[in-house]
């Protein structure tokens, strides 16, 4: 088991990763708990034993579970079975349940203690971790939310071996991204080991930048065109395979603005497809569609910001000339 941890001061909390990770969570909990909410969806299969007095609250399957109505049951049914703020929200599940279950724990009571058992490689290399929770609205996605740092996580890379093949390449899209972002050697390394070197490298990000004022927004490396992508077609990509394309167009955007050259995009290509990843807009995308989602992104303030590759490794950089950015999404095709 690989013991790692998100250093917040007198808010840092534990990432265990590892096989039977999840039968841990008993000793994770936050001290003097009574009972768990447990969120999570009923094809996740996979059960965990808080030791402690609980309950199952299912939510719906499918990113379309992930908003502000099912945040408004979560949180009616916690009321009606008496939680309170001396209990605790365990969240099963991929990226949906803990940012859903994290936005619920957030907001009831004004906030309630939330652990996350992450049962999805997306999950266990990212959204789980850093304390981002939120819902979409049909405007575009994670527009509502909240930070709130769980009390623990637990990766159990046990789970993992009873992913559909789709639904593991999708969290290999943001494995991907950490390809750039530092990790060296990732795909070389064993799976717990992967799994440990992403979390330690967001925990490194998130320590130094909770809220994302400013180097926190480079873990949004490919999110730009991979959320647009996502709320355009409806959620039929998953989010790694949209983030995957996000990160090509990103490196074709830099090497257009002079920042990189075609060796370095060449690098982005052979990553993207080494785990059987999409690198093209799906057919039938819209380009002035996706081009009016970029401005409705979280990090849209003046003009459009992207997450792009350069001189000094990966920062934000604002985007003023719709031109290029349509010009490049079209060799996307």
């Amino acid at each position: 088991m690989i013991e790692l941890e998100v250093p917040l001061g007198d808010r840092s909390y534990p990432v265990l990763v590892g096989a039977g990770a999840r039968h841990r969570l008993l000793e994770v909990l936050p001290v003097g708990v009574k009972r768990a909410a447990i969120v999570t969806q009923p094809a996740i299969g996979v059960e965990v034993d808080p030791g402690v007095e609980h309950r199952v609250f299912p939510m719906a399957e499918g990113e379309d579970a992930k908003d502000l109505g099912t945040v408004e049951d979560l949180c009616r049914d916690f009321a009606r079975w008496g939680l309170t703020r001396g209990d605790v929200v365990v969240a099963v599940g991929g990226g949906v349940v803990t940012d859903t279950a994290g936005f619920a724990a957030a907001v009831y009571h004004r906030g309630v203690p939330v652990v996350h058992v992450a049962t999805t490689l997306l999950g266990q290399v990212d959204a789980a971790i850093g304390g981002k929770t939120g819902v979409n609205l049909p405007e575009g996605k994670n527009l509502v939310g909240a930070f709130w740092q769980p009390a623990a996580v637990l990766c159990d890379t046990e789970v993992l071996g009873t992913l559909p093949p789709r639904e593991y390449r999708n969290g290999l899209g943001e494995m991907a991204k950490y390809a750039f972002l530092g990790v060296d050697g990732l795909a070389d390394l064993p799976l717990d080991e992967a799994v440990a070197a992403c979390v330690r490298c967001k925990a490194e990000v998130v320590a130094a930048d909770e809220r994302e004022g400013g180097r926190r927004a480079i873990l949004n490396y490919g999110h730009t065109l991979g959320h647009a992508l996502e709320t355009a077609g409806g959620y039929d990509l998953r989010h790694g395979e949209a983030v995957a394309i996000g990160l090509v167009y990103a490196a074709e955007l830099a090497r257009a603005l002079g920042r990189i050259d075609a060796a370095r995009v060449a690098e982005h290509r052979t990553i993207v497809a080494g785990y059987d990843l999409p690198m093209t807009l799906p057919s039938g995308a819209d380009v002035e569609r996706l081009l009016a989602l970029f401005a409705r992104d979280k990090k849209a303030v003046d003009g459009v910001t992207f997450v792009l590759d350069g001189p000094a490794g990966v920062e934000p950089v604002r985007i003023g000339d719709p031109r290029l950015l349509a010009q490049t999404l079209e060799a996307l095709r």
